[in-house]
């Protein structure tokens, strides 16, 4: 199989030994069928094992499958109407983020994600899911158009990082990131933010200042990759696997620390297993968000956003007396 991953193989090479032994019953009078169904059981019971526990670099693995749905899977199975727009009217379009307007079960929409591509034409068109400046100021441009018109706005977050190279930063790429950052915080209309991939640095958080945000369960949020983790700690790149261990990058952790608000199921094996079952379940998160957003006034929106992030992290607030004799 060429997309199997490490941690699979027991799990693949016990599925293709039940595969053996019913073909090898077809084309024989030998009764096996006690055999595979003990086999059968094993494997479930593997799978479940497996897949229940994943270590934080097995989810890294999944999240970076590179059969895992996009941003545009998830559009055509759970939105109608959609409508890309393009462009940052400012100096040109930027296809690692596709943004428009659909419907969402008869509620219009500004939808908006990270688009990587499932081959290597399509990751160089798309830059391999990582925007330069003018991606993120097409988002913003949407962004606004939707708090103009009243429109929740639903972001897909699935990137490495913001492009680092400096054609982006000479056209702004800090600016451009920080910006989003600002406008997000005071946008009157819902913001829902699903990070069903990898959600890499200033490059995920870009879209990523919302009401509610929600992780696909094997998918990965952090403030750097594990490989640079690791080469900064320990000047190794190697070390990704100890590094994905202690930083605290998958779903559980971050729904424990209080920074997602929820884990959103996935098929057993990850998400590029079924794409449509895994659409229903992001859908079903979706719609239970806009029905407690939507009904919230402005105001409650931008203070419900500014007291989710106030609350995350851990700080002291000094007294005069303390700050002058410390």
């Amino acid at each position: 199989m060429v997309n199997e991953m490490e941690f699979e193989k027991p799990v693949i090479q016990l599925r293709n030994k039940i595969t053996e032994l019913k073909e090898f019953t077809k084309k024989s009078d030998v009764d096996l069928s006690s055999e595979i169904e003990k086999l059968e059981a094993r494997l479930q019971k593997l799978e479940n094992d497996l897949y229940e526990n994943m270590k934080p670099w097995e989810r890294v693995q999944v999240a970076r499958h590179p059969s895992r749905p996009t941003t545009l899977d998830y559009i055509s199975l759970l939105f109608t109407d959609f409508h890309e727009m393009h462009g940052d009217r400012l100096y040109g379009e930027d296809e690692a983020i596709v943004s428009g307007i659909a419907k969402f079960k008869g509620l219009p929409v500004t939808v908006i994600g990270h688009q990587r591509g499932k081959d290597t034409k399509e990751n160089i068109r798309r830059n391999f899911g990582m925007p330069h400046p003018e991606g993120y100021r097409k988002a913003l441009r949407l962004m606004k158009q939707a708090d103009k018109f009243g429109r929740p706005i639903i972001c897909f977050i699935d990137t490495k990082g913001a492009y680092p190279g400096k054609a982006a930063e000479e056209r702004g790429q800090s600016e451009a990131i920080a910006r989003n950052l600002f406008e997000m915080a005071g946008l009157s209309v819902p913001v829902i933010c699903i990070v069903i991939g990898e959600g890499g640095s200033g490059g995920a958080l870009a879209l990523g200042v919302g009401n509610h945000i929600h992780m696909l369960e094997n998918s990965t949020y952090s403030v750097i990759s594990p490989e640079g983790a690791a080469a900064l700690l320990w000047k190794d790149s190697t070390q990704a696997k100890r590094a994905a261990e202690t930083m605290k990058i998958t779903a559980p952790d971050l729904k424990e620390l209080g920074i997602i608000d929820e884990i959103i199921p996935e098929v057993k094996g990850g998400a590029h297993k079924d794409v449509k079952e895994q659409a229903g379940n992001i859908g079903e998160v979706l719609k239970a968000s806009l029905e407690q957003l939507v009904p919230q006034t402005s105001e409650q929106l931008i203070q419900g956003r500014y007291e989710k992030y106030k609350l995350m992290g851990e700080y002291t607030v000094l007294d005069e007396h303390t700050r002058v004799n410390s």
